[in-house]
């Protein structure tokens, strides 16, 4: 279970307000803020830099950011595994799935019980037909990595909680590389084209 004081990883869509509330609640301890759209290699060394300056008292690091890059991620995991002492570390993003598995495992993690809407879809994926395919991906090829990944979980939820599609073990896995190839910065058309071509050739088995 995450706690303020062990630290640990919280999933939020509030993430920046959320930071600064954790801040208000340690006082008079100190803390110190990283909040971000896109968290890299740079706010990582920052991160770093400021966990190995010496301290009497816990001090606590606020991380908090829409997307968290590889590089960066994987620039944290030693210190995550062994922070320096009185260090604690605090991770902060909207989606889990922003987290790579050697991060997730290094620390606790609690998801803010909070209901998410989910914005509707201007698509039927029992109907889809390639040129309602290829207008919908055109609308939506670019897109920043956040709201890139929003519209993947918007996709899923609308297919399984809408259109109640029993989706198949390979249309199940185009989400999952989706997330992916986002975080690997893929080009956001080719990842739509990826997703949706599955339930391309459902329907027209279905016709």
């Amino acid at each position: 279970m995450f706690t303020l004081e062990r630290g640990g990883i919280l999933i939020t869509e509030r993430f920046e307000e959320k930071s600064l509330e954790i801040e208000q609640t340690l006082l008079p301890l100190r803390s110190v803020r990283f909040v971000c759209d896109d968290f890299k290699i740079e706010d990582a060394k920052e991160v770093i830099s400021e966990a190995y300056k010496s301290e009497e008292n816990t001090k606590t690091l606020i991380i908090g950011a829409k997307s968290f890059t590889i590089p960066a991620q994987n620039a944290l995991l030693k210190i995550l595994e062994e922070p320096p002492r009185n260090i604690i570390f605090v991770l902060l993003a909207p989606n889990k799935s922003t987290f790579l598995p050697t991060v997730r495992s290094r620390m606790s993690l609690q998801v803010e019980q909070e209901r998410k809407s989910h914005k509707p879809i201007s698509l039927s994926l029992r109907h889809l037909d390639i040129s309602e395919m290829f207008k919908w991906v055109k609308e939506h090829d670019k897109l920043k990595k956040h709201e890139a990944k929003e519209l993947i979980e918007n996709l899923f939820h609308h297919a399984v909680y809408e259109e109640h599609y029993p989706l198949s073990a390979m249309q199940i896995e185009g989400f999952e590389k989706a997330f992916r190839l986002i975080e690997l910065n893929g080009r956001m058309q080719s990842i739509l084209v990826m997703v949706l071509i599955n339930f391309l050739k459902e329907a027209k088995r279905a016709r």
